[in-house]
C-alpha cells in the first residue's frame, strides 16, 4: 500500500486513528525514542547541593569505569574536594592524544544551575554512549574534562544558608571587604526565619515608594512631581536594604559578609589589582581553587575548546574583556568564534552572542579570557537562563513586576516569594521583611531546568564536534627522472577550529605543529616545505631539518594545507608522514601510492 494513501485515510478518520499504529521506519522497525535508558538515573528537575552533586558524579564514574574516571584536583579553601570527571575512551587512545574540551561551572557560588548543566553533560555523554551514535563518535574522538563546581564552598553555602539570588558569589576565604581590619563581621541575618535573605522596607512619611493598590506585594516608586493639589507626592515606604542588621556599628548593613573575592577575576590574562578590578586577589592564581584549575589545564595542552557556565541573562560570551585586548582576536580567529556563536544563538532561544567588554561590561582577569588570550583555546562563557523564557513582556523584552508575579503565582504557585512580615529591627524599629527567595530570579524553575541544561549541552557538544580533525586529502607521487621523486601531500582539517589559532601562532603560545617524515629503506629526503597547492610550480623549502617541518600556522579550519617533498630513490620511495599537533590527534600517513 502507498504510505501516502494510508496516511490520507487515517486523517479522514480523525487524528485519533494516528495514535493506534506504531511508527515505523524504512526497515519496519520501531523508530528509536529520544530518551536515554540510563544505568544511573538522575533527575534534572531539581537542584543538588555539594554533597549530592559529588555523589552523583561518583555514581557515574562507578557505573562507567571504561569511559570515565573521577578524581579531585585539589581542595577548596574550606577543605572540600574539587571533583573532576575525565571522559575518554582509552581504546581509541589516551586522553592527551586527542583534542580535549574543558567544561566547568559554578565559579560563583550562587550560580547553581551551572553545576547541574555540567553534571547533565557528563550524564548524557556516558549514558548516551551506547544509544546515540553521535555521542559515541564525540567520546571516541575527543576527551572531556568536567568540573561542575569550581567553587565548592560557595555552592555548599548557598544551599545551606539564607541567601538572595545574587549571593553568595564569592569563595569563602575570610576577607575584609569594608577595610575596617575585621573579617566577615557584618553579613546578612534571616530576620523573619524563612530561610532566605529578602528586602527590608521601613515606614517613612517622606518615602520613595508606596504599595501597589492591586497587589500590595509590589512596592512602586512614587513620581517626584507635584500632585493635583500642587504638593510633591510622597510615598509611605523607603528601602532599608537587604535583610540584616549593622553588626559592627559602622552605619552600614551587610557590607562584610562571608568571603569577598571573585575567582573569575583571578586569572593571568589582563589581571588587574583590586583597586582596578574588585575581588581580583593579591595576584593571579592567589586562590587555591583557581590555582588548581590552572595547574590542570596547563598540564593538558591538548585542550582545544573551553566552556564555562555562569548565570544569568541568556548570553553566549566571548572575549575580550577590555577593548585594548581586541588585538588578541585576529580576523581568522574571529571567524571561528562567530561561526560557533551564531550556531549557539540558533540553538538557545532568547540567548545572544555577545562580546564581554562591549556588550556586557569590562572584565579583567576573566577565566575565558585566560583560556582564549593566554592559551589559545577557543572558549565561551554561557550565562544560563533568561527571564525572556517566561511569557509576559514588560515592553523591554522582560516581564514587568506585575507580570512576573502573575507568572510566579500561576505557574510556580507562589513558591518563589516570601510574604512581607513585620519584624522589630534594632535600628529602624518596625520593618517589613520578605520578597523574592533565592530561587526567584537567577535560576530556572525546576521544570525548565532539564531543557536549559540540554540546550546548553547541545551547543557545547557542537563546539566540541568542531575541534580540529585531520585527515589525508590526497597524496600525489611524480617521477621526476634520474631517481628523483616529488611527493605532494594534502592534509585537511574538516572542522571549524584550527589546529592552532592565529593568536597562538602570532604570539608563540604553546608548541607549533610539526610534520615529520620517516624515510623508508633506500629513500633519501632532499627538500621539503609548504606549497600553495599541489598544482603550484614552486614551493618554500625549509632551511633546517626538512624531515621535521615546523608548521607555525597549523591547519586552519575547514581547509587543506599542501606540503611538497623531493625524495631520492632508485624505485618508488617509501616512508611515513606523521602530522603532530597539540590540539588534534596525530595523523600517520604511509607513503604507499601509485605513481602519477
Amino acid at each position: 500500500m502507498n504510505p501516502c494513501s494510508l496516511a490520507g485515510g487515517l486523517f479522514r478518520f480523525g487524528l485519533g486513528a494516528l495514535f493506534v499504529l506504531p511508527l515505523v521506519g524504512p526497515s519496519g522497525s520501531a523508530v528509536a525514542q529520544q530518551q536515554i535508558d540510563a544505568e544511573v538515573p538522575i533527575a534534572f528537575n531539581r537542584f543538588y547541593d555539594y554533597d549530592e552533586l559529588a555523589a552523583a558524579m561518583a555514581k557515574l564514574a562507578s557505573a562507567h569505569p571504561e569511559l570515565c574516571s573521577l578524581h579531585s584536583i585539589w581542595k577548596s579553601e574550606q577543605g572540600r574536594e574539587m571533583w573532576l570527571l575525565t571522559i575518554n575512551n582509552p581504546e581509541t587512545g589516551s586522553d592527551l592524544s586527542k583534542p580535549g574540551m574543558w567544561i566547568d561551572g559554578n565559579v560563583h557560588g550562587n550560580e547553581v544551575q551551572a553545576g547541574e548543566t555540567v553534571l547533565y553533560t557528563a550524564w548524557y555523554l556516558l549514558e548516551g554512549y551506547d544509544e546515540v551514535p553521535a555521542i559515541r563518535e564525540l567520546v571516541d574522538s575527543n576527551a572531556f574534562y568536567l568540573l561542575p563546581m569550581v567553587n565548592p564552598d560557595g555552592r555548599a553555602g548557598w544551599f545551606r544558608d539564607p541567601h538572595t539570588p545574587n549571593s553568595n558569589r564569592t569563595g569563602l576565604r575570610p576577607t575584609d571587604n569594608d577595610a575596617d581590619g575585621l573579617l566577615d563581621e557584618d553579613g546578612p541575618e534571616d530576620l523573619n526565619g524563612d530561610g532566605h535573605i529578602g528586602r527590608m522596607w521601613r515606614p517613612d512619611p517622606n518615602g520613595t515608594h508606596r504599595r501597589n493598590e492591586r497587589d500590595p506585594r509590589i512596592f512602586e516608586r512614587v513620581p517626584a512631581v507635584p500632585g493635583p493639589d500642587g504638593r510633591i507626592m510622597r510615598g509611605q515606604w523607603s528601602m532599608a536594604g537587604s535583610e540584616g542588621i549593622d553588626n559592627d556599628g559602622d552605619g552600614r548593613i551587610n557590607e562584610d559578609g562571608e568571603g569577598g573575592y571573585d575567582m573569575n577575576r583571578n586569572w593571568p590574562s589582563d589581571w588587574q589589582p583590586t583597586h582596578v578590578q574588585r575581588g581580583a586577589g593579591t595576584h593571579p592564581f592567589s586562590y587555591s581553587e583557581t590555582r588548581s584549575v590552572g595547574d590542570f589545564i596547563r598540564a593538558h595542552p591538548n585542550i582545544a575548546a573551553g566552556q564555562s557556565y555562569h548565570n544569568t541573562g541568556g548570553m553566549i560570551l566571548r572575549g575580550p574583556g577590555t577593548p585594548y585586548e581586541s588585538g588578541n582576536y585576529p580576523r581568522a580567529d574571529l571567524a571561528v568564534y562567530d561561526a560557533l556563536g551564531a550556531a549557539g544563538a540558533e540553538m538557545l532561544p532568547h540567548y545572544r552572542y555577545m562580546i564581554i567588554h562591549s556588550d556586557l561590561y569590562p572584565v579583567h582577569g576573566g577565566f575565558v579570557n585566560w583560556l582564549s588570550e593566554g592559551l589559545g583555546i577557543v572558549s565561551f562563557t554561557n550565562e544560563l537562563w533568561s527571564e525572556k523564557r517566561i511569557m509576559q513582556d514588560g515592553g523591554n523584552g522582560l516581564p514587568d513586576e506585575a507580570a512576573r508575579f502573575r507568572w510566579q503565582d500561576r505557574v510556580l504557585f507562589g513558591q518563589t516569594h516570601s510574604e512581607w512580615t513585620e519584624v522589630d529591627h534594632p535600628e529602624f524599629g518596625k520593618v517589613l521583611v520578605g520578597g523574592g527567595t533565592k530561587y526567584s530570579r537567577r535560576t530556572p524553575p525546576p521544570f525548565m531546568l532539564e531543557e536549559e541544561a540540554h540546550r546548553n549541552f547541545a551547543f557545547t557538544m557542537f563546539h566540541a564536534s568542531e575541534m580540529p580533525s585531520l585527515r589525508l586529502n590526497e597524496i600525489v607521487l611524480k617521477d621526476l627522472g634520474d631517481g628523483v621523486w616529488q611527493v605532494d601531500l594534502e592534509i585537511a582539517n574538516d572542522r571549524i577550529i584550527p589546529t592552532r589559532v592565529r593568536h597562538a601562532a602570532t604570539n608563540r603560545i604553546g608548541l607549533p605543529d610539526f610534520l615529520v617524515f620517516e624515510p623508508g629503506v633506500g629513500t633519501e629526503l632532499l627538500l621539503a616545505g609548504p606549497t600553495r597547492n599541489r598544482f603550484a610550480m614552486t614551493f618554500d623549502p625549509v632551511e633546517f631539518k626538512p624531515e621535521r617541518i615546523r608548521v607555525e600556522e597549523g591547519i586552519q579550519g575547514r581547509s587543506i594545507s599542501t606540503f611538497r617533498y623531493i625524495l631520492a630513490s632508485d624505485g618508488p620511495p617509501t616512508g611515513t608522514f606523521v602530522y603532530e599537533a597539540m590540539k588534534a590527534s596525530d595523523l600517520s600517513i604511509p607513503l604507499e601510492v601509485t605513481v602519477e
